[in-house]
């Protein structure tokens, strides 16, 4: 009994300087003002020094950052940016209002080539042209049953796959550059470039419509299967994947071609155009969805040719690295 209370006369001494309340702050500066004063007066002589630096270090660390930045995670991130010496630099845009944009720079964006021929077909003769061709249209036979007429899931599907390729054949040529000490003609930054393109494709349509369960469970299984099964065959033979993802291409511009008329016969409203299509494409401030769907098409289009390109380079005996690669071709 004696025991128990002198605990409890010793904690009702104790507990005022152990858990006395700190005023209210934010942060590493709340846990040093809340915990550093209680600390000390049990341990005053171990806690005098860092109790005394405290101030000075918070002046120094308000000296040496920056400007605050325009949001708490970039204001998070600046001590780390500082202390490596790599600031990022501010970009503004034409108007003279800050870049939105961390995924891309004013330097990456372009006005897209709508008068490129959209009807282009390549005729397979060879038989792994067939064997391509037979493939991807087959391909529609799933399309038409998950989506049929809901053209922006079916292209948050499209894009995810279509990014694969130009990934898959840029790590490639860049193995075989390496392992061969030799240059790459262009063609690794040209796959890199098209494989960038397709992303910012799916980023886009993703303000305009979200994916479903189910939609993000079959994109799972597609990108892991398609990434090993293109893989294995870009190894075997550059000019089949080229010739196929030519032909997945032509099938691209067939599906946004369905798009553009269902917006032009008003069965999809034409929404205005996200913001991030705007700033990618120069679109003017009041485009709709249609002329992003215009421009992703274009894109697809000269996907479509440089990737034939790509295999007929491969048909005629040569390898990527002996003919310039198709460099910001859009």
């Amino acid at each position: 009994m004696s025991s128990r209370m002198a605990g409890a006369t010793l904690l009702r001494h104790l507990g005022p300087r152990l858990f006395a309340a700190a005023e209210p702050a934010s942060g590493l500066a709340a846990s040093a003002r809340g915990i550093m004063p209680a600390a000390a007066r049990i341990f005053p002589a171990r806690m005098a020094s860092t109790e005394a630096a405290a101030p000075h270090a918070k002046q120094e660390d308000d000296a040496a950052s920056p400007q605050a930045a325009a949001t708490p995670e970039q204001q998070n991130k600046k001590p780390v940016v500082s202390y490596w010496g790599i600031e990022p630099r501010k970009l503004v845009k034409d108007d003279g209002t800050e870049w939105p944009w961390f995924c891309f720079r004013p330097w990456d964006t372009y006005r897209p080539d709508t008068s490129i021929d959209v009807t282009k077909h390549h005729e397979p003769k060879a038989l792994a042209d067939k064997v391509a061709y037979f493939v991807v249209r087959s391909l529609r036979v799933p399309r038409d049953l998950f989506f049929q007429r809901r053209h922006a899931s079916h292209a948050l599907l499209l894009e995810t796959v279509a990014a694969v390729p130009p990934m898959v054949g840029g790590v490639l040529l860049h193995l075989r550059s390496l392992r061969r000490f030799e240059h790459s003609g262009g063609w690794i930054r040209a796959l890199m470039e098209e494989a960038e393109n397709e992303r910012m494709h799916l980023m886009t349509f993703m303000d305009v419509t979200q994916p479903r369960w189910w939609e993000r469970a079959l994109v799972l299984a597609a990108q892991g299967v398609f990434f090993n099964a293109y893989f294995v065959g870009y190894l075997i033979s550059p000019k089949f994947a080229h010739r196929f993802v030519g032909y997945l291409e032509e099938e691209a511009v067939e599906s946004y071609t369905e798009y553009l008329k269902d917006l032009e016969a008003g069965l999809i409203e034409n929404t205005p155009a996200p913001a991030i299509a705007i700033d990618y494409w120069r679109l003017p401030a009041d485009a709709r969805l249609k002329d992003v769907v215009t421009a992703v098409r274009a894109d697809e289009a000269h996907h479509r040719d440089a990737n034939h390109y790509a295999s007929d380079i491969h048909y005629q005996g040569m390898t990527l690295n002996q003919t310039p690669a198709p460099l910001g071709y859009h």
